[in-house]
């Protein structure tokens, strides 16, 4: 009996689903793309249970014959290639001629379509990737696709599905993209019969990004056009200073194309190092246009990967190109007066909380840094255990940042704000740990608005955030309103920290099976957000610090683990000079 043999075309388009159809958002992604490349100037889309009920998108398209239409749903047909060759053209989002097919074979699919010059359309339902019936169909001129029980056929694929709210977001999401890639074209989306969003044809970026996350947020953009070497970025960028901690707001187009690429993050990421905090990213929405044959888009099964020809070329043009706009920006703020260049993170950054702030409910119960009588002993540098402060000799401050001290071995640097985190991570630790928060309840609310994916994020995790001193309630879709801060933190910090805070909690660092894991990358978030440096120190401040550091559990690094101090004992003075 042979062992080898070939698999019914059923099974073999079930298999291929997998790597075409991962979730409900990528079969959102295949219709639209097919939306698009049929030229529709508006695009509707309606979900429902997630996805996993029903996805409809509709279009106003060319449409297509009878013929077209029946061999649509046959695999690898396709309109926009016909030889390996045209890959090198390539103008439209799809080409494989997959995702009808791999999308039938796992759900119970419609396709309604009618083209110009036909009476009539054409309906055709496939089930499981069976076809049930093909008939004439009224309806006007364009494309209509339901997808209903997605996953019902091959059932443990809804075993790796995320929650309902999450998946909704990535559909979300997912739409947002292609409204931003395609300004020209109106866009609706509604969940459950509501809509999410509306999106009229936009003559600018910068209509769609205010029309799709809020005026707010288009005006703290800086719009950049540069053109050099057959290639043009354009698009808007972040102001210097503001970063995030996630790269979830660093989004790339390609000739049109939603892309995650390494080159542009790098890039971009690059552009900025001078200008936001290292470890932050930079919010940007930038579309890059260059030749179909210097890309090769036929990388990843879902087309989310491209790989260029010539990387060093694009990474170098891209710097350039956001440098070049960071720069006019700041040329222009200077000339109006505004203080427009990137803020110095080391330094002065802020005063120390007050014990009760004019914009709170009620007064704070700030928590300033606990200063014992006596020096509790610590490991010194030098590795012998003594008692920290009477040996070591305050001789300075440097560069706002910086504490010089003497000491027998030699000269230490302590780093002010590297300690001042690791004596607040371990205070944050300890009150965490206890369910002991000191909380100021806010006289004005903070507003915060996220996207659909942090926010699904941030509601399922609410429960654990107001134990820990953040009091946050929806507000409307996506809309959310902070009522209560703990009390280290200032509101004018409320905004940057939840969306940090989402940012690990979308990334897996701080997992809900594991409550002290969670409640330690929390105490580092907030520990970075409590330290509020005096711009000058004295003898005074620096030993209560030393005290305070070496009474940690870790005292030489920082809660990032950076260090704390380094040392310059006398071997190393002498041979730096050359003694």
């Amino acid at each position: 009996m042979a062992k080898v043999r070939i698999l019914p075309e059923r099974v073999a388009n079930q298999i291929a689903a997998g790597e075409v159809i991962e979730r409900p958002a990528a079969v959102v992604k295949e219709l639209v793309e097919n939306a698009l490349d049929a030229g529709a100037t508006r695009v509707v889309v309606e979900f429902a249970h997630a996805g996993q009920s029903l996805i409809r998108v509709e279009d106003n398209g060319l449409g297509m014959s009878p013929q077209d239409a029946r061999t649509a749903l046959e695999r690898h047909a396709t309109s926009k290639i016909t030889d390996a060759a045209d890959l090198d053209r390539l103008a439209t989002f799809g080409f494989r001629g997959e995702a009808l097919p791999s999308i039938a074979s796992v759900s119970r699919f419609t396709l309604q379509t009618r083209e110009a010059g036909q009476d009539s359309g054409t309906e055709i339902a496939v089930n499981a990737g069976r076809v049930l019936h093909e008939r004439a169909c009224g309806r006007p001129v364009g494309t209509r696709v339901d997808v209903e029980h997605l996953f019902e056929p091959v059932p443990a694929r809804r075993k790796f599905l995320k929650t309902d709210r999450t998946e909704s977001g990535h559909i979300v999401n997912c739409v947002r993209l292609y409204a931003l890639a395609c300004p020209a074209v109106s866009f609706a989306l509604y969940e459950e019969g509501r809509e999410v969003f509306r999106s009229p044809e936009c003559s600018s970026l910068s209509d769609r990004v205010a029309e799709i996350f809020g005026r707010q947020a288009a005006e703290g953009l800086l719009p950049i056009d540069f053109a050099e070497s057959g290639m043009r970025l354009a698009g808007l960028i972040g102001r210097p200073g503001v970063g995030r901690a996630t790269r979830h707001d660093m989004v790339a187009f390609v000739n049109s194309r939603p892309v995650d690429s390494r080159t542009l993050n790098g890039a971009l990421i690059e552009s900025y190092r001078e200008s936001i905090p290292q470890g932050r990213y930079p919010v940007a929405y930038v579309f890059l246009e260059c030749g179909p044959h210097e890309i090769d888009v036929n990388v990843h099964p879902a087309k989310r990967e491209v790989r260029f020809r010539k990387e060093a070329l694009v990474r170098g043009f891209v710097i350039r190109a956001v440098l070049t706009g960071l720069r006019q920006w700041t040329r222009r703020g200077a000339a109006d007066g505004i203080a427009a260049a990137a803020p110095t993170f080391l330094g002065d950054p802020g005063p120390l909380p007050a014990p009760f702030h004019p914009w709170a409910g009620e007064p704070a119960q700030s928590a300033p840094l606990a200063r014992p009588a006596a020096a509790p002993s610590g490991p010194a540098p030098s590795g012998a255990n003594r008692e920290v402060a009477p040996a070591w000799r305050f001789l300075g401050t440097a560069h706002g940042g910086y504490t010089l001290f003497e000491t027998p071995q030699g000269l230490v640097l302590l780093d002010r704000r590297a300690a001042h985190e690791r004596v607040w991570y371990e205070r944050l630790k300890g009150q965490f740990g206890t369910g002991r928060v000191p909380v100021q309840r806010l006289l004005l609310p903070v507003p915060i608005e996220l996207n659909p994916v942090a926010s699904a994020v941030l509601i399922d995790n609410l429960g654990f955030l107001l134990a820990h001193g953040l009091e946050i309630s929806e507000f409307g879709r996506n809309f959310f309103r902070v009522d209560a801060l703990p009390a280290w933190m200032e509101p004018g910090d409320a905004e940057d920290f939840i969306r940090d805070l989402v940012g690990a909690l979308r990334e897996g660092r701080m997992p809900g099976s594991d409550i002290d894991l969670a409640r330690d990358e929390l105490a580092r978030l907030a520990a970075a957000k409590a330290v509020r440096l005096p711009p000058a120190t004295g003898e005074a401040e620096a030993l209560a610090l030393l005290r305070d550091l070496f009474a940690t559990s870790s005292p030489i690094s920082s809660p990032a683990g950076r260090p704390t101090y380094v040392e310059l004992n006398h071997g190393e003075l002498a041979r730096r000079f050359q003694k």
